[in-house]
């Protein structure tokens, strides 16, 4: 019996149908949907989420932060592991691991059921989703192909969250909010079983893992937004409030002194050297931590106060993803004529603009005038920044720590999201709990204004009252949300230095920075 010169001739690792990159580059990008996606999908279902398994509105932020906070923790290591074990493995057991955490998810009775599934698919996701990026690079030559690949993974992130917007929307009204997590399953088991025929093993490189720097650094943001969101809703002089950001600060502090002595770290500090790039990354977890804010709140308003349903929530979103296009396509055309610093000046004044505009939101204010109007303003403001900081953070690195530099930006953003919502959360809890004092003075006397605040959150007050409650909670979260904006836009106009020439290079080309 022969052996068919094919089977002789490959290569241990190789695609068993190989050479079929339009392929190849569905798989990647179906994978980088399908983790983007997430984040959104979830968040159109969170009204329903919180009455079906019983969420106060202060715990319910733990849905986002739980699966942002492990994905950015990880992010940078998952994409270690992706060179040090092949890419291909890796991002395998990323997809995987996802899949599982999603079918877990839409299983959960309890609440601590799905907030452990979102931290597992917070790990799939920052597994697979920087190994995503790093094998358009080694399955596609360098060149206008790579540079088509690396264009279609940029629009297929940059399209996730209006995708996820009406899907969640329509399988939430359709059919129920756990197939917001049920979807992720036959699409992450179809990748799974199409990546090893069309997409080749990447060859290992040595390394070590920063085990030590991950942990440190999750665990430390995670204590202190635990502290945040336990302030809410048993105050400052909470003996876990004070213990969760005394932990904070002993754990950050071990993270900067691991940091600055391995070898090989997790977030290599020379990246913090340059004040642009240090600037580029407190405007982005300052811009973030509001952006995050925004969508959770504006969510839970508009289903809870204007009664929208899920498909109208998504619908109400869209104009937001439409203006944030239009701002990163603007910023990115004229970004070699007038340089980076004019588009985040302008860009975080619109965010701080709008933000402090939706601060002043009410239980009577209508979509149009009270949601919309606002919205599209910090949406273009964002728009024309997302360019400009991603090229900013990759500006003047070597080509070998480009993705380094933006997988930090990239971490910066979901740990920044998940720090800013739990500070919105805490402004939030305060103001609710007041506004329920006020709006029943006969019923509090009963209870604890923590007891009663919750008791209105829970939807168990007439409307009018219960919407009053909500709609003066969200107005003051908005507060610490536009003084965020205005720090990122302090930041742009103190600290950052950067020419114009500076980004001639690179305002031209695609690359995983501009991916």
């Amino acid at each position: 019996m022969t052996t068919s010169p094919l089977i002789q001739d490959q290569k241990p690792g190789a695609a068993r149908r190989d050479g079929r990159p339009g392929i190849a580059l569905t798989v990647i990008a179906a994978c980088q949907l399908m983790v983007v996606l997430d984040a959104t999908i979830v968040n159109i279902a969170l009204p329903h989420i919180q009455d079906a398994l019983k969420f106060s509105t202060t715990d319910l932020t733990w849905v986002v932060s739980s699966y942002t906070l492990t994905f950015g923790g990880l992010l940078l290591l998952g994409g270690r592991a992706g060179d040090i074990l092949g890419r291909r493995r890796v991002f395998m057991t990323g997809i995987l691991l996802f899949t599982l955490a999603s079918l877990l998810g839409g299983l959960a009775q309890e609440p601590w059921q799905l907030l452990a599934a979102r931290v597992l698919q917070g790990m799939g996701g920052a597994i697979a989703s920087p190994t995503s990026l790093a094998l358009i690079t080694t399955t596609f030559p360098e060149g206008p192909e790579r540079n088509r690949a690396f264009g279609v993974f940029a629009a297929v992130s940059a399209g996730g969250g209006a995708i996820g917007l009406l899907a969640g929307g329509m399988l939430t009204e359709w059919l129920d909010w756990r197939w917001v997590l049920f979807v992720n399953v036959p699409i992450g088991v179809l990748i799974a079983m199409l990546t090893p025929v069309y997409i080749s093993e990447s060859e290992r490189h040595t390394g070590r893992f920063d085990i030590a720097g991950a942990v440190t650094s999750t665990a430390g943001m995670a204590s202190l937004v635990y502290g945040f969101i336990r302030a809410a809703d048993e105050g400052w002089r909470d003996n876990l409030t004070i213990g969760s950001f005394g932990a904070a600060v002993v754990l950050l502090l071990a993270f900067a002194l691991i940091e600055s002595r391995a070898k090989e770290p997790i977030t290599p500090l020379r990246m913090f050297a340059d004040r642009n790039r240090s600037g580029t990354y407190v405007i982005m977890l300052c811009l973030a931590a509001a952006m995050f804010g925004m969508f959770f709140y504006i969510v839970l308003f508009v289903q809870n106060v204007l009664a929208y349903s899920p498909i109208e929530a998504g619908l109400a979103f869209l104009p937001v993803t439409v203006v944030i296009v239009l701002g990163a396509d603007l910023s990115q055309r004229f970004l070699p004529v007038f340089g980076p610093k004019p588009f985040m000046l302008v860009g975080s004044a619109l965010a701080a603009i709008g933000l402090g505009w939706q601060a002043l939101i009410s239980s009577d204010s209508s979509y149009a005038g009270g949601v919309l109007g606002p919205m599209l303003v910090f949406g273009f403001g964002m728009g024309l920044n997302f360019v400009t900081l991603t090229l900013t953070a990759v500006s003047g690195v070597a080509p070998h720590e480009a993705g380094a530099a933006s997988g930090l930006l990239n971490a910066t953003q979901q740990v920044g999201g998940s720090l800013g919502l739990a500070i919105l959360t805490t402004a939030f809890g305060t103001a609710s709990r007041d506004e329920a004092e006020k709006q029943l003075p006969g019923f509090m006397a009963e209870g604890s204004a923590e007891q009663n605040a919750e008791f209105a959150q829970a939807h168990q007050l007439p409307a009018p009252w219960r919407h009053e409650v909500l709609a003066q909670g969200i107005s003051t979260a908005f507060l610490p949300a536009a003084a965020m904006a205005v720090l990122a836009l302090t930041t742009a106009w103190l600290v950052i230095r950067v020419r114009r020439s500076d980004l001639e290079a690179l305002s031209g080309s695609a690359g995983p920075g501009m991916a």
